[in-house]
């Protein structure tokens, strides 16, 4: 049996809801910075900042985070004087009406592509992933399309216990399979997101 290629990473995608009902869309309007000069491609994982606004949830592998949600586009004013909707933020817009569209349903259901810790190369693991805990895995997306390069940490045998990693691995992908028990993609939720924690930001 042929299985669909998953060649790299994409970042996240929000197919439904933890609860079974389907994803509707909705996005939360959060402003991103004018002084703010990081790159948000579309699918990367996002926290709000001291100052209500957003930036990138940490760099290299992501073990803990205030992570409230995933971007999927923004609104900004370039140079120019233009109104741009974009797929991503590139990052030098400098534009004080900047404003992120954040999926941060903290019932929200995404799928993403599993890789090594230390590199961007597609990996697998086996059904047991189910349950676990994993991190989250920057990389530079593309200025081309747009999309986001993160990624899920595949496990290794004995991780997936500790409580301060940021997602929960709740089904895995049989689409993109490599084999009957090898997966590259699986379905995740966030652990603890930054809009249900107790402990907010300092007010500035």
């Amino acid at each position: 049996m042929a299985y669909p290629t998953v060649s790299g990473p994409y970042g996240f995608k929000p197919i439904n809801r933890v609860d079974g009902l389907p994803y509707a869309g909705a996005i939360r309007q959060i402003p991103i910075a004018s002084t703010y000069n990081t790159p948000i491609f579309n699918g990367d994982v996002v926290t709000i900042t001291t100052g209500g606004t957003i930036a990138q949830a940490g760099s290299g592998n992501v073990t803990s985070a205030n992570i409230v949600g995933v971007f999927v586009g923004c609104s900004y004013t370039n140079s120019q004087s233009q109104p741009v909707q974009a797929q991503y933020y590139p990052g030098n817009a400098a534009a004080s009406s900047a404003i992120a569209y954040v999926v941060d349903d903290s019932m929200a259901a995404f799928k993403v592509a599993l890789t090594f810790s230390g590199n961007a190369t597609v990996t697998t693991a086996n059904a047991s992933v189910v349950g676990i805990n994993l991190a989250v895995r920057q990389g530079t997306g593309s200025s081309t399309t747009g999309d986001s390069a993160v990624s899920a940490v595949a496990p290794t045998i004995g991780q997936g216990n500790v409580a301060a990693l940021p997602l929960r691995a709740i089904a895995v992908v049989p689409e993109t399979a490599t084999s009957l028990t090898a997966f590259t993609e699986v379905v995740v939720k966030l652990n603890n997101p930054q809009i249900l924690r107790t402990t907010g930001n300092d007010y500035v």
